[in-house]
């Protein structure tokens, strides 16, 4: 498993839950990830302009843009980065488009904390 004290992976965490974002972004914290928080489409949009990341964890389901239009938007700015989607809607096909579309994977919501880490980890390890 990567695992690189020395520097910490860069994920974006992107969901309009902004308990279950900051809550994660916590617990990411403690395994040696820098995680920039966005609560909608709009911030991610702003974050990815703004700094590389290695990853992205994205919600399908927000309030201002849907998650598989921020994906389309995010392969037009940086074709090569890996985005994971969460849905939790009964969405899981919607999900498994996203993978047609350029996704790395999914995850139903609520997730498996360990097993989002470690998702994360092997998209990041596949793409290097």
């Amino acid at each position: 498993m990567f695992e690189n004290k020395s520097k910490p992976l860069r994920v974006l965490l992107v969901d309009d839950e902004k308990g279950f974002v900051d809550v994660i972004s916590k617990r990411m914290s403690r395994r040696n990830i820098d995680v920039t928080k966005a609560y909608s489409g709009r911030e991610a949009l702003q974050a990815l302009r703004r700094t590389d990341f290695d990853a992205v964890v994205l919600d399908l389901k927000m309030e201002d843009m849907d998650g598989i239009e921020i994906l389309k938007i995010f392969k037009n700015i940086v074709p090569d980065l890996p985005v994971i989607m969460l849905t939790g809607h009964g969405s899981e096909e919607t999900a498994r488009d996203g993978i047609g579309l350029g996704a790395s994977d999914y995850l139903m919501k609520p997730c498996d904390f360990d097993e989002l880490i470690a998702k994360i980890k092997d998209v990041v390890s596949f793409g290097r």
